[in-house]
């Protein structure tokens, strides 16, 4: 039977060192001659629009498509730089568990992230992962988190043709946004801790199941159903 795995980016495949949050207060300098901390924002499991208009909020800077559009632009322009820092790498086993999927012809593999997609490929490439992912759903199509799930399966239908089960469906990410967002399409999740999140606060929230990371490979692709 053919299964759909969903991925988060940010704490479940990789972690940046801190390069998406120094990419934004980079931004915010050089576009808006706002130079301030933003640790006081709430990023965990957000999707990129949301955490800007968040921004916004905090220093009273207009709302609107134009400030959006010239923050993101000036954001992309500051991530790669701000990715080749000591702390940015690649999570235990994930190399390992997207080789394994992507050689199966009955597991297809993509994004629900976040991110904006030109985001996405850019922190995916920095670490040689990009090419696991054909499709995702992204910050782009909703700032809304719990909306993107929903994108992604009809990508999933246009694209591949398939029509995949909720019981074939897997949603992996480190918050309980990505718990809470994987359960509003009927999809099975799968939390692992290597983010802000401790396994038993991941767990407070019923996810199907959960993982310290994914260094057991052969552990996690037994619970999709892979081995």
């Amino acid at each position: 039977m053919n299964t759909l795995v969903l991925w988060d980016i940010d704490g479940t495949l990789t972690l940046s060192g801190g390069a998406g949050m120094r990419a934004l207060q980079a931004a915010l300098k050089r576009e808006f001659g706002v130079d301030r901390a933003l640790h006081d924002i709430d990023y965990a499991g957000r999707t990129d629009r949301h955490i800007i208009r968040q921004i916004f909020g905090k220093i009273a800077l207009t709302d609107d498509e134009g400030n959006l559009a010239r923050f993101l632009e000036a954001y992309l322009t500051e991530l790669p730089r701000e990715l080749g820092n000591p702390g940015s790498r690649v999570l235990p086993g994930i190399h390992a568990a997207l080789t394994a999927l992507a050689a199966r012809a009955d597991f297809f593999q993509a994004l629900l992230t976040g991110n904006i997609e030109r985001g996405a490929r850019i922190k995916l490439g920095h670490h040689g992962l990009s090419h696991f992912f054909s499709f995702g759903a992204f910050a782009d199509d909703s700032q809304f988190r719990n909306e993107l799930g929903p994108v992604a399966l009809r990508r999933a239908r246009e694209l591949l043709g398939v029509e995949f089960p909720p019981e074939r469906i897997f949603v992996i990410g480190d918050t309980p946004h990505d718990i809470e967002c994987g359960k509003i399409i009927g999809a099975k999740t799968i939390a692992v801790a290597t983010g802000q999140h401790s396994e038993e606060e991941l767990r407070a929230h019923h996810p199907f199941a959960v993982f310290p990371d994914l260094g057991d490979t052969a552990a996690f692709l037994r619970t999709i159903g892979a081995r």
